[in-house]
This record gives C-alpha cells, sequence and structure tokens, in this order.
C-alpha cells in the first residue's frame, strides 16, 4: 500500500527540515527523507550544515579563536597563564558533541510537529510520486500533494587532486584532523578556504592558499576585500593568487602540489591538502526523466520566483537551485513554499540576504557592492567608519576593521552595507531589517544606538553617507 502525504520532503538540511516543520504546523501531513548518517552512524538530519558544514565549522572556528586568544592576547589584558597546549581530539570531540546536540533537536522537533521521517533516498517520479531505496536496496512508495526538493550540494572534486581523506581533503576531511599539520596547503581562497585555513592557522599549521582567481573575495565589496587581504596577511595566511593547480602527488605521506602563477610553474609540499573550490547541486540520481522537472548544464534545477519547477505542484529550494548556497537562503525559501502550496500569497526578498564569512574579524555584506552600483550606473553615496574609533571595540583590544553603507544618491534608500569587524554577523542584521522596511541612512542616523556597543560603528557610518559622523572627520563634498 502507497503512503500518502501532503507534503513530501527529499532532504533534510537547513531548506529541507524547516520546510517540513512549517508544513507540519500549517495543518499538512508532512514526510521528510534523509539518507545520510553522521560519522557516529546515526541519521544526519540538518544534512551538510549540521553534520559536515555550518555548525561543526563554526566550533573548529571558535575552539581555535579561544586558544588563539589564550596563547597570543591574554596578556595585553594583564592576565597571566602557564603553558598554552592544544587537545586536537579533543578539540574534535567537542566538535562531534555538538553536532550530536543540534542533530537530536531537529530529531526532537519532528516528532513535536508530527513529521514523518524516512530514511532512504529519494527519488521522484512522474506523477508526484516518490521512491525511497532504503540502505538495504528495499524500496517504498510514497504519494504526495507536493513535493519539495531539497537535497542540498556537495563539494566539488578537481582531476588535478583527487581526495582520498587521508592526506588530500575536502572540507568534510579538514574536519577531523586529529593532530595540528606542520604545514597545510589549501586550495581555493574563498568562503570555506579562508574558514578552514584560518582554524589551522591559529592552531599553529603554516598555511599557504592557491586561488586561481586573479580578484580576492570577488563577490565581496572591493574595498572590504582590500581591507581583509591585509589583515589575513598580517594573520599568516599566506594567499597566492592567479595560482591554478595542475597536479598533485603523494610522497612519504607528503602532498607535493605543482601550480602555474605568473606564467610559471611552481611547486610546494604540505602535510595536508584541502580542496575546497566550491560546491555543487547533488542533484545525481534525484529525478526521473518522465518527471516533468529539468536541470541546467551544471546541474542546477529550473524554477521560478516561487521555486517551484516545470512540473506544477514540485518545489526544489536551497543549494539546488538558483542564487547564493546559503543555509539561511534555503531555509526561507523552504518556508515560502509551504506558505504557497497552503494558499498564502508569500515571497522572499532576495535583494536582502545577507552573506558572511566567518573567519576573524568576520566579514559580513547585504545589498549591493560599490562595484555592482558602478556597473549598474546608479548613483550612490558612501559612509564608512572605522571600529579603531568605536570606544567598545578599542577597549575590547578588537577594533580592526569597518563598516560601509552605501545609499542612494537621491533618495538616500539603503543599497548595501559590508562589514569586516568583530561581530560583523550579527551587525549587518540591522541593516538587513532596515532594508527590509526600505530605510534611508538617515532613518539609521535619527536611531539612538546604545553606548558603548559594537553597533556604534553601524550608526557612525550612516550618518556619515550624509557627511554627519560624530566621532571622526566627514569628508568634504565634491564641488
Amino acid at each position: 500500500m502507497m503512503s500518502k502525504f501532503d507534503v513530501v520532503v527529499i532532504g533534510s538540511g537547513p531548506a529541507g527540515y524547516v520546510a517540513a516543520i512549517r508544513a507540519a504546523q500549517l495543518g499538512l501531513k508532512t514526510a521528510c527523507i534523509e539518507k545520510g548518517r553522521n560519522k557516529d552512524d546515526k541519521l544526519a538530519l540538518g544534512g551538510t550544515c549540521l553534520n559536515w558544514g555550518c555548525i561543526p565549522s563554526k566550533a573548529l572556528l571558535d575552539s581555535s579563536y579561544k586558544y588563539h586568544e589564550a596563547k597570543d592576547n591574554f596578556a595585553v589584558h594583564g592576565i597571566s597563564t602557564g603553558e598554552i597546549t592544544i587537545d586536537v581530539p579533543a578539540m574534535i570531540k567537542r566538535k562531534d558533541a555538538v553536532i550530536d546536540q543540534m542533530v537530536g533537536g531537529i530529531g526532537g522537533l519532528f516528532k513535536a510537529n508530527g513529521v514523518t521521517t524516512i530514511e532512504g533516498a529519494g527519488k521522484v517520479l512522474a506523477g508526484k510520486k516518490v521512491e525511497v531505496t532504503a540502505a538495504d536496496g528495499s524500496i517504498s512508495l510514497l504519494e504526495a500533494g507536493s513535493i519539495i526538493i531539497a537535497a542540498g550540494s556537495i563539494p566539488i572534486a578537481i582531476p588535478s587532486a583527487p581526495v582520498d581523506q587521508d592526506v588530500i581533503v575536502d572540507s568534510t576531511g579538514a574536519l577531523e584532523f586529529q593532530s595540528v599539520p606542520a604545514k597545510l596547503g589549501v586550495i581555493g581562497a574563498g568562503v570555506i578556504g579562508l574558514e578552514l585555513g584560518s582554524v589551522w592557522s591559529r592552531l599553529g599549521s603554516q598555511v599557504v592558499m592557491l586561488e586561481a582567481l586573479d580578484t580576492f573575495l570577488p563577490a565581496v565589496d572591493g574595498q572590504i576585500a582590500k581591507e581583509a587581504a591585509k589583515v589575513f596577511k598580517k594573520q599568516g595566511l599566506d594567499i597566492k593568487m592567479g595560482a591554478r593547480v595542475t597536479a598533485t602527488k603523494i610522497v612519504k605521506g607528503k602532498v607535493e602540489v605543482s601550480y602555474t602563477q605568473d606564467d610559471e610553474e611552481k611547486t610546494e609540499t604540505f602535510d595536508k591538502l584541502i580542496v575546497c573550490v566550491g560546491r555543487k547541486p547533488f542533484s545525481n540520481d534525484l529525478l526521473a526523466p518522465d518527471c516533468g522537472v529539468n536541470l541546467d548544464e551544471r546541474g542546477f534545477i529550473f524554477v521560478d520566483d516561487y521555486c517551484e519547477t516545470d512540473a506544477a505542484g514540485i518545489f526544489a529550494v536551497g543549494d539546488l537551485v538558483r542564487g547564493p548556497m546559503l543555509a539561511h537562503k534555503g531555509s526561507e525559501e523552504g518556508v515560502m513554499v509551504v506558505e504557497r502550496i497552503a494558499g498564502h500569497k508569500v515571497a522572499v526578498n532576495y535583494d536582502c540576504i545577507p552573506s558572511v564569512i566567518y573567519t576573524h574579524p568576520e566579514i559580513a555584506g547585504v545589498g549591493k557592492t560599490e562595484e555592482q552600483l558602478k556597473a549598474d550606473g546608479i548613483s550612490f553615496k558612501v559612509g564608512a567608519f572605522p571600529f579603531a574609533a568605536i570606544g567598545r571595540a578599542v577597549a575590547a583590544n578588537d577594533s580592526v576593521g569597518m563598516v560601509k553603507i552605501l545609499a542612494d544618491e537621491n533618495t538616500d534608500r539603503i543599497l548595501g552595507c559590508h562589514i569586516i569587524g568583530n561581530s560583523a554577523a550579527d551587525l549587518v542584521q540591522q541593516i538587513v531589517i532596515a532594508m527590509e522596511f526600505g530605510s534611508s541612512a538617515e532613518d539609521i542616523g535619527l536611531t539612538v544606538f546604545g553606548h558603548p556597543t559594537l553597533s556604534e560603528a553601524v550608526h557612525e557610518a550612516a550618518l556619515a553617507v550624509n557627511g554627519q559622523a560624530i566621532h571622526m572627520p566627514n569628508r568634504k563634498k565634491r564641488k
């Protein structure tokens, strides 16, 4: 007998589990399919984000930063310590405990909301049916009123550096090192590469990053990216731009990496090598040929503005579809889809999706960059303010970076905000809310901010847009 559900969700990552919970809250009989199991052989509810991505990487970033602070920065506060050491296996064990707690939380939420959890690999068939293949090879069928495909993404592999999860690892393997590599290579100086490189650099690795592009962090506002490059260099990250890896060879437990840079052939030898050149949609074996759902040449699923595929009643969200591969973007798409299935008129504002790089200092942004505004021919004005002039930042001995706000030249409406600095991820959210309500720079400037706080940098940057910053000289307008 075929099981019937109002909504069947394939994948339990941030896009999938959030969609399943919201669908159940709306009174829809809901099932969520997940096939992955984590290193503790537990069903990997929460998908890549909770098990191999966002959450475990942040656990290691926080552990490594605490070690770095205790080892190198406590003295400036008058704190004396003995010898500071790092127990890497203990750090990894803590990371695993964090994963178990979060995965258990998703299971509890499913139970509390009445979501049926189904273990296996889901495949969309014609007629809004889903085939589920269990670990033992048995097959069952589900019938759905609506289907939400949220299978997520996987790391991109490159032929020149085949991953063995021992000496050459991907972003998942980089979370499992049991000791600090003396010399660590990282292919890719994007978000994932910088975060993982930062973890092991803080713990003592000599980190060399090989980035094929000539521009550092091209998606980030140029001024912020330039500041970030200076900061990371000072921290000891050796970032080689325009370095294209051509071959790797494992010799006596180490890896020799060949790459070209400035038309020269070069080599480096590393104890470990992390390959993190991006991610691709996990769409293989997900769709029956006659199901009506179509893919582009890169494996992304075609969807409309509301994430509906070419097959009516079948939706795709998160990393499988256009737009940035961000957990929060996928979650909101999942909510939008189930709300629309329930008959509500809901949309996602893609102009107000923040992005964050969890290095220290953090890098965060929302809206347009200065380069994008220039390319679009939009007249704008800029206000920037350094954390070095913020009392709370100076008192914390953490005053690197700035807040930059871009506003329309004529209407003063905020078009973007870009931050490098302590707590940038949380500070940028203030401007996300402001942009959602169509606020102007003047609106932020007229708002009362607490003192002393890091948020005052947001306030001062908004004032600086119109030449009214208080705690730094304002630039004179060109006549």
